[in-house]
């Protein structure tokens, strides 16, 4: 993973509460982040990287 991300890949929201998550996308490795209301509600991200998509 390249670099550590510390806002929400989706709604730019810090990931400092409990429950934000950081992952590698699942096409290019490139560190994403959820913030918890994004994670609840299934809003979609986007890889800035590669352009996947998911929810």
């Amino acid at each position: 993973m390249a670099n550590k991300v510390d806002n929400c890949t989706t709604c730019n929201k810090s990931l400092v509460e409990t429950g934000c998550v950081r992952f590698p996308c699942p096409v290019c490795g490139n560190e994403l982040g959820r913030c918890t209301s994004c994670r609840q509600q299934s809003n979609p991200y986007k890889c800035p990287k590669c352009g996947f998509t998911g929810a």
